[in-house]
Parts: C-alpha cells; structure tokens; sequence
C-alpha cells in the first residue's frame, strides 16, 4: 500500500502543504493558499482525509474558517464560523484551535476561540453552537489573559468515547468532561502556578499544549508556563516532570501515537526570552514517560538560534518509527523520520504558527 505524509503548516501569511512518500526522504513544498491570513490552526481529519478545517485570521475580515475537500491542496471560505451572540458584546478576535469528534460520529468539529469559549460543528462546520458549560464552570473566575490572550485551545476529544473530552485554557486550566461537554471537572491538581498568590489553585494555571495519548486515554501530556506534567489518571492528579529539562517554560508537546511512553518538548529560556535555551534548538526526547529526557540535537542549529516554537507547531505521524515535525519562528520546517535526527525541509518561510501531519494510505 502507497503511503504518503502529508504536512499542513499555518504560517503568518497562508498554508503551506509539504508531502512525501513513507520514506519520508524527500519532500515538495506547495502553497500558500488563503494567502495573506494567519492560519492559526489547520488539520486534515482522521475520519475522512480528504476534509480538513483551517481557523484563519485577516486584520480586516476577522476570524473565518476554511475547509478543503482534496486533502489541503485546496481551500474553500465557509459561510459559517464560530461567534458569540450579537447582543453579547463579545466577539470572537481568533479561532485557536479545531478538533474533530469522535470515530462514531463523523461531520462533528470542535473549536476554542479567543475569548475563551468552546463550540461545536455536527456538519462538518456548516454552523456552530457554543457549549456554554465550560465557562459557567464555577472556577472560570479565575481565567485571566495570557501573553498572547485568554484563549481556550489543546482539545482532545477521547476518539472510542467521544463523551470524554479535554480543553485547557490560558491562562485558566485544564478541563475533562464526560458527558460531551454537559458538564466540566477542573483537572489541574499537582500544576503550579507560580505567577498567582497561591501556586497550587483549583483552576488559573497558564496550560500551553495538552496532549491525550490515543491509545492509552487516561494518559495526557502537558507542557505549561510552570513545568511539564503526565498524568496517569485521566487528570485527577499531574506529576511534574520537569526534571533533566534546561527550563520549566515552553509551548509544545510530541507525543508517539503507538507508545505512551514516548514525548518530546522543545524548552525554551523562560516566559521573558520566550526562545530556546541558550540559543541552541533542541529537541528533548522521553521513552519512560518523562522520568528521563535526551536533547536530540543532530541536524539542528546549536549556536546563535535565538527562536520560538509556538504550540501548534509540533506534531507526530505515528508511523513505525515515529516521524515528528515542528516549525519555528524563522520559518523553518524540521522532520525527523525516528524523533532523533532532523533535517530541514523548508526555510524563509513567514513565521510559523501551526504543523499538523497526516498520512494518506
């Protein structure tokens, strides 16, 4: 059977598509399409490959969403996107993040959007409705504006059961339901939060990427303001494992579809330099669920590489081995067919917002 991995890179100024066969040796660079948006975060979906969902942003025209019916080698407006009631002198300033439903039930889209808010597309995002639970939960007083805005991102849909879902918010948490979005448990036990009077609160933590392992779906991932965490219980208590890390700060989590034990993040100096540490770009790997880590640095600049990995920016294609992706600041694409050793397949690209890969059988 033919494969071919299919990459989605959001930049500043459109959506770039990258491609290669399974080797994932040599690769072509399309693009951009919806030139000149910033392309927040675009996915082709698991359930049918062929569809695929972008969140965009112009200065003039708003947040839109986009959709594609061949796989991202091209792209649609859609009449429809998420938005907050007329009167309620709320309007939607960016869409973070799409998520897609469950395997049982296909056309379901979710998205987190700027102020943070939670909606949902059932035909495959035609229209949205807005899950208003997640923020009538009683600790949402506590959210408050990140760097980058109070926004709410990293959804994680439990694909066997599509009534467990995740979402965290920065800066305000992380957040499980398990009855579809009916009702919310604040899942933050254990994560710092060494910016606010008490470090240890119920709900205010600044959460940067949130990761549910596919297989292995009480286990998730996170990389925070305050440290990097596992937890082994669906989030009922975090372990930090921040240690043999050169920083408690960054924005990305890796994860390895086929091994739970396996993750990557890529630290960087701290929430005021907001760049890789000491200038070198590494990659640190974990195969025992982060009580260990190894910077992976063969392929990548280690001297004067003063950049950012934002937290879309890093994904995984599951396949054996594992390939992971991830795009900076500068607008460079790394690929790594095994997580160890990289090689760039792109540059001089606009700044680099979000990867997400894919493969076509």
């Amino acid at each position: 059977m033919t494969e071919e991995v299919v990459l989605l890179i959001g930049t500043r100024r459109g959506l770039f598509r990258a491609k290669s066969d399974g080797s994932r040796e040599g690769w072509t660079l399309e693009g951009p399409e919806v030139a000149g948006y910033e392309v927040y975060h675009a996915l082709l979906d698991p359930r049918d490959p062929a569809t695929g969902y972008a969140a965009v942003q112009h200065d003039v025209w708003g947040a839109q969403m986009y959709r594609t019916r061949d796989a991202g080698k091209t792209w649609q407006p859609l009449e429809a996107r998420p938005s907050f009631p007329a009167d309620s002198g709320r309007d939607v300033k960016a869409i973070w993040h799409l998520a897609p439903g469950g395997v049982t039930e296909p056309g379901v889209v979710y998205a987190g959007v700027e102020p943070a808010a939670l909606f949902v597309s059932r035909d495959e995002a035609e229209s949205w409705e807005r899950i208003e639970s997640l923020e009538q939960h009683p600790s949402a007083a506590a959210w408050q504006p990140a760097k980058g805005g109070l926004a709410l991102h990293s959804i994680q849909v439990d694909a066997e059961d599509p009534d467990r879902i995740f979402a965290a918010v920065s800066a305000g948490g992380a957040y499980r339901s398990s009855d579809r979005g009916g009702t919310w448990v604040a899942i933050n036990q254990g994560v710092r939060a060494d910016f606010l009077p008490d470090p240890r609160p119920e709900a205010g933590q600044c959460v940067h990427s949130l990761r549910l392992h596919p297989q292995s779906t009480d286990r998730l991932y996170q990389q925070n303001h305050c440290g990097t965490y596992r937890t082994d219980d669906a989030g009922k208590t975090w372990i930090e494992i921040t240690a043999g890390l050169p920083s408690d700060f960054g924005y990305v989590m890796g994860i390895d579809p086929a091994d739970p034990d396996r993750c990557w993040v890529i630290p960087e100096e701290s929430s005021h330099v907001r760049a890789v540490c000491e200038g070198r770009l590494r990659v640190y790997e974990s195969n025992d669920g982060g009580c260990s880590w190894t910077a992976r640095i063969q392929g990548l600049p280690q001297e004067r590489a003063w950049i950012t990995v934002l937290r879309e920016a890093l994904a995984t294609d599951g396949l054996r081995p594992c390939g992971v992706y991830f795009g900076t600041s500068t607008g460079h694409v790394f690929v790594s067919r095994d997580g160890s050793v990289w090689r760039e397949i792109a540059r001089h690209l606009p700044k680099i917002l979000s990867v997400e890969a894919t493969v076509l059988r």
